[in-house]
């Protein structure tokens, strides 16, 4: 079995696994996240022929170097096809011209009209083969800023065996976005507004995983971008971007939780040449003060109109941080816990230099975004949602550039109605598919911040 179908912990401490039991755990025992043992490599003339080929195809051989035998290359392909057979684009995640060199790269034309749905179809259909195979169930907790929720839910809701509950922070989502995630009729989807910020509630999922017994008894897992193959999923829109340009381009990314920008890193660390990843971060710019100054340091959380970024405690950087110390688990174990008790680290001179190296940062506040959405508008006609606003305006602030710019666009504009009738004065287009969820009943329950209450009703649930 080779390298990259055997994953290890960032914090070291943890037996190795293969593919199917990093997709079914999540989070490793240790508290770590999953990282392959080694990076499978692609060469340059193999990355150039990604060209022209279509998205499933290019999806098929960036997974296939992961699966090892937990899959045949036959199941792999299926549950590709069918990941992306509901896409309203044939091109999945096409390139779309701006002026000059800059380019959008469009990842939202799946279910619920945001990039998550692109790993996430096919971490909800491998996940259903795995389980089915292992047999037994499993208890999927996530934690959602907005968009994660709604994209597990449309891959995983009505599955057999499987029990979902995602945890929103109440009133810091978008309408439409809470709508998606509460109307999906589901027997085996259970939505909680938590009283507290996406923080909060990721917080409260990393202490369920630490309850040891807890998880075991109830099957754990999880599907935020901690889960390793959410990531690989989302780099191979990296690869078939560069292929399309042509050449090495700077990839500017709404950044909450680093799993996105991660995924970049992972492309690069696979044989892909890039220029520069750029973090793109709101009010909430823990990640644009950790590369410009130094400290990774967290605060309260914003309520900004890019919600899904509305995070202090960027999950996916220990992977980055693993990967700039020399993949050192024992520093990277101490370092996370320092940060977990102080919520403050100091990043050593040479880990910073190397993530300097790679990534670059700006920030935003909501002003600069609805300024961004409505010069966009003004000028090209285009309407943009608040989160790739937040990109196009760390863009600007680049000024030209020789190298192709692409911004990843995140989500369709529509999911943020409020915020573009803000910056615009006209409310963005309405695909019938999102309409339609603003006249269904919801269900959810609104909790308190607390995590015994949250396992309680996670119990009673799974035992009613």
């Amino acid at each position: 079995m080779s390298q990259s179908s055997q994953f290890i912990s960032t914090r070291g401490e943890a037996p190795q696994a293969g593919f199917a039991d990093v997709l079914l755990a999540g989070l490793a025992p240790d508290g770590g996240l999953y990282m392959p043992a080694a990076w499978p490599q692609f060469s340059a003339s193999q990355i150039a022929a990604f060209a022209g080929q279509r998205y499933q195809d290019v999806a098929f051989a960036v997974l296939s170097r992961f699966v090892g035998d937990s899959f045949t290359a036959a199941e792999l392909k299926e549950d590709i096809e069918a990941a992306y057979a509901g896409f309203t684009n044939p091109q999945i995640a096409p390139l779309s011209a701006m002026t000059g060199n800059r380019y959008l790269l469009e990842l939202f034309h799946g279910p619920t009209f945001a990039f998550k749905d692109i790993a996430l179809q096919i971490l909800g259909r491998l996940f259903s083969r795995a389980l089915t195979r292992r047999g037994g169930g499993a208890t999927i907790v996530a934690a959602t800023s907005g968009d994660t929720g709604s994209a597990a839910i449309a891959a995983l809701g009505g599955l057999p065996n499987i029990e979902v509950f995602v945890l929103h922070p109440k009133g810091r989502v978008s309408e439409v976005q809470r709508r998606q995630m509460t109307t999906s009729g589901h027997a085996n989807v259970h939505n909680i507004a938590l009283e507290g910020s996406f923080d909060d509630a990721q917080s409260i999922v990393k202490g369920l995983f630490a309850e040891k017994q807890f998880a075991s008894e109830v099957g754990l897992t999880a599907v935020n971008s901690i889960n390793f193959v959410r990531i690989a999923a989302q780099s191979v829109y990296y690869f078939t971007a560069t292929a399309a340009l042509g050449k090495p381009a700077t990839f500017i990314v709404p950044t909450g939780n680093f799993g996105d920008i991660f995924a970049g890193e992972a492309a690069e660390r696979m044989g892909l040449a890039t220029v520069r990843l750029v973090i793109a971060t709101n009010a909430n710019d823990i990640m644009a003060r950790a590369l410009n100054e130094g400290v990774y340091e967290a605060g309260a959380a914003y309520h900004t109109i890019s919600p899904s970024m509305d995070i202090q405690v960027a999950s996916n950087f220990e992977r980055a941080l693993f990967e700039a110390s020399g993949r050192d688990a024992g520093w990277t174990r101490a370092a996370m816990e320092r940060f977990a008790r102080d919520k403050r680290l100091v990043l050593p001179p040479l880990i910073l230099s190397e993530l300097r190296s790679r990534y670059d940062a700006r920030s935003s506040d909501d002003e600069d975004t609805l300024s961004t959405i409505n010069a966009i508008a003004g000028t090209s006609g285009r309407v943009i949602d608040p989160h790739t606003a937040v990109a196009v305006n760390a863009l600007r602030k680049f000024g030209f550039r020789e190298e192709p710019m692409v911004v990843l666009s995140t989500a369709h504009p529509a999911k943020f109605a409020d915020a573009v009738i803000n910056a615009t004065g006209a409310p963005p287009p309405m695909p019938e598919e999102l309409r339609h969820v603003l006249d269904l009943p919801e269900q959810l329950e609104i909790l308190p911040n607390n995590l015994a209450l949250i396992r309680q009703f996670i119990s009673s649930r799974l035992t009613g």
